[in-house]
């Protein structure tokens, strides 16, 4: 982990210091010392104080237009301020709460996880990919269920130079799918849920995202094939395990004296 020191900080943290967490394509993520908050900054967004609120506002508004696609079962909490950083110029934060433990689908070994458990996420997740078709059908757009992770800006820079197109095509066509989501995330429990971290909104212009969105409706085919996958594997091993011979022991009732 690396610790970031900038004065946007100043709200959330008495020395503005904060510990890098994560990073996507656009944005950084730190957590809070108390490891209560996670903390999200576009550093591209930094501007006067009009620019400021106005992205914040827009992005207030997408995030409550994705969080009622999804309803409250599948999305957490987004707190939005503005802050002036060390550079002079004021940004946009997005504010959420840390999910301890959660863990993005990315990493999830399937493989370990018992048929249940496989049936139950398979289950979430048609019921996400139902909502965000019904929401694309509605709008014209929906929200991010993908993703990617970067370990740092350096390498953000790098994965957006014209030669490595083809590697993000690849990813964004084939290697991405829902089961392989940095957005959603495996939040444990009594009662363990799926729930979306990112709710930002596509910054490109109207073909650009006419374009977007149509694919990534064309892709939910394929995801759909993938909980296919997934719900057939748990049943599968089900019934094997229904099939297999249980042992029983019995004890001879002991010799009369």
């Amino acid at each position: 982990m690396t610790l970031h020191v900038d004065d946007v900080f100043a709200p959330l943290d008495h020395d503005h210091v904060l510990e890098r967490l994560a990073g996507g394509n656009e944005t950084e993520v730190y957590w809070t010392d108390d490891r209560r908050y996670v903390v999200k900054l576009k550093y591209d967004l930094g501007g006067n104080l009009s620019q400021a609120l106005q992205w914040a506002r827009w992005m207030r508004t997408v995030a409550d237009r994705y969080t009622a696609c999804l309803g409250e079962r599948y999305t957490i909490p987004n707190y939005f301020i503005v802050a002036r950083g060390s550079d002079g110029r004021i940004y946009p934060l997005t504010v959420q709460p840390f999910l301890p433990d959660a863990q993005p689908l990315d990493a999830l070994d399937y493989r370990a996880l018992t048929p249940e458990q496989r049936a139950r996420i398979a289950l979430q997740l048609s019921e996400i990919l139902r909502r965000a078709h019904a929401f694309y059908r509605t709008t014209g757009s929906m929200p991010d269920l993908y993703g990617r992770s970067t370990s740092s800006s350096d390498e953000r820079k790098r994965m957006k130079a014209l030669d490595r197109v083809p590697q993000r095509l690849w990813s964004f066509l084939v290697e991405r799918t829902i089961l392989r989501s940095h957005n959603l995330m495996l939040a444990p429990g009594s009662e363990p849920r799926i729930v979306l971290i990112d709710y930002d909104p596509v910054r490109k212009g109207r073909l650009y995202r006419l374009i977007y969105f149509t694919v990534r409706r064309i892709l939910l085919l394929r995801d759909l094939a993938a909980l296919a996958w997934l719900r057939c594997g748990a049943g599968i091993e089900r019934k094997e395990r229904d099939r297999s011979p249980t042992l029983h022991t019995s004890t001879s009732p002991p010799d009369p004296l």
